[in-house]
């Protein structure tokens, strides 16, 4: 099955080839927080570059120090991940992964800093980017889709390996192709990793089929406080540190609670706030509709693309709520922050 893009994207691949033939080193690093589209997007290119340049040495970085969440832990090559903080080498070639904000690197900035030449691959939409090439296109579904599609121009073979790593990332990043960014092109790529060896099954199994008791009991807590405001278009619920604590669920399971608060029939967009380490609050925004949650997001020094994106800020969840919600509700032109359903904490 033949994969088309545009002659541009192709002009930006060769660049990007370009930038790897110069080099003897190569670091790859995701975003902050990664989920499945940074994992598998990392993990796969990683594959593709050995493929096709055996010869050269390669790292891929994990930003945070945090272990690969246990849901991707399947993943092929996911025990070989280094942090960023623990990597005091400098590459000649930093190529930056489902992320174009050098802040939203965390730990992996450092690094990109070091290098002799940088390149990012990226779905979400950077009026700056801080790179010698780049391959950065928002109405890609995912950073999977761009990687795949790089591989190909390269002519390396998409192995069981690479499919299954680039399968997560698509079908996380389109919400199991339920998302508005599940597009014909999401689903010709998806067809084209299964035909490789990609399993929807076991992608299922170990995403969302893989649930602790802790955390579906911290799911049943998040649910009994969703809460709605601008006349039922907005949806908000919160975990806090006591939660995860008299739970034990862990941080790396609560990025799909959003999910959950996306579900409220009426609701057009939905926020999900919870406290993580160090006096800070991490925010998900997801919409359902046309409304753009991105610049939301920016405006809180996070980042995304239309339909979901994030932000970390300090504080607690009241203060993070005090300033993202107003945000949120101005979407609504029409909306009162004070039109809500019930008490909010």
């Amino acid at each position: 099955m033949g994969i088309m893009y545009d002659p541009e994207q192709g002009e930006r691949f060769a660049r990007i080839a370009e930038l790897v033939e110069k080099s003897d080193t190569v670091a790859i690093c995701a975003h902050t927080s990664p989920d499945g589209d940074a994992l598998g997007s990392t993990l796969a290119l990683e594959m593709v570059l050995r493929a096709k340049w055996p010869e050269k040495h390669y790292v891929n970085l994990l930003a945070d120090d945090e272990p690969v969440p246990r849901i991707y832990s399947y993943l092929p090559g996911s025990e070989n991940l280094v942090p960023a903080s623990s990597f005091v080498g400098s590459p000649d070639l930093f190529v930056s992964v489902d992320v174009s904000v050098p802040a939203r690197l965390n730990h992996g900035e450092a690094v990109m800093r070091r290098a002799r030449m940088r390149a990012i691959i990226d779905h979400h939409p950077c009026d700056e980017p801080v790179a010698d090439a780049c391959m950065i296109r928002p109405s890609a579904a995912a950073a999977g889709v761009l990687v795949c599609e790089f591989a190909l121009f390269l002519g390396v073979e998409i192995t069981s390996d690479i499919a299954r790593c680039l399968y997560c990332a698509i079908a996380t990043d389109t919400g199991r192709f339920q998302y508005q960014n599940a597009d014909p092109e999401a689903f010709r790529v998806a067809s084209l990793l299964v035909n490789a060896g990609a399993s929807p099954s076991e992608l299922s199994l170990n995403v969302y089929q893989n649930f602790s008791l802790a955390y579906l009991h911290l799911e049943s807590l998040v649910m009994g406080r969703i809460t709605t405001f601008a006349g039922g278009r907005v949806s908000y619920s919160y975990a806090t540190a006591g939660d995860l604590k008299r739970t034990g669920a862990s941080l790396d399971e609560c990025d799909g609670l959003v999910d959950a608060v996306r579900s409220v029939a009426g609701s057009e967009v939905s926020l999900f706030l919870k406290e993580i380490p160090g006096g800070k609050v991490r925010g998900n925004l997801r919409s359902k509709t046309d409304h753009d949650v991105s610049g939301v997001a920016r405006a809180l020094g996070g980042g995304g693309h239309k339909a979901a994106a994030g932000f970390t800020i300090e504080g607690d969840i009241d203060e993070a709520l005090s300033e993202a919600l107003p945000l949120v509700v101005a979407l609504f032109s029409d909306a009162d922050v004070s039109d809500e359903g019930s008490d909010a904490r």
